[in-house]
């Protein structure tokens, strides 16, 4: 399965995720929300950053996911404080995450810096920060 993750590019996470001093990128939300329970190991990641540019930069494949159970605030900020050296999260980043009753934390490696493209969003109305697309060249311009 074939997924587009939108990166938080005030932070540099994708330079961050490149340069290999970040490994591991996280979700989470008050419900399961997507990607809880949708991604896999060996499932390719196409990184976009989210600053209007549009274009797919780079790729990794998932080497480890927690889905983490129904959660309390204290749990939740424990976990991530748990991973954050691999999380590499800024302030910002973690007020945002750590507190969430469900995470999702996703280790990548493979990462890799690709010629970039564009895709076409058309069919996700409801844009979100992570779009499942099963194979990319669906959606490939």
């Amino acid at each position: 399965m074939d997924h587009v993750v939108y990166l938080d590019a005030k932070a540099d996470e994708l330079d961050n995720l490149i340069n290999g001093s970040k490994t591991m990128i996280i979700r989470g939300a008050t419900g399961r929300k997507m990607p809880y329970g949708r991604i896999n190991e060996n499932d390719i990641l196409y990184f976009i950053n989210n600053n209007a540019e549009g274009l797919i930069r780079a790729t990794g494949v998932v080497s480890f996911v927690l889905n983490s159970d129904k959660m309390t605030k204290e749990e939740s900020v424990a976990l991530v404080n748990e991973y954050q050296s691999r999380l590499l999260l800024t302030d910002k980043q973690f007020q945002r995450w750590a507190g969430k009753r469900y995470l999702v934390l996703i280790e990548v490696d493979q990462i890799k810096e690709i010629e970039s493209f564009k895709i076409n969003k058309s069919n996700y109305g409801n844009m979100d920060d992570w779009l499942p697309v099963e194979k990319i060249d669906a959606i490939r311009i």
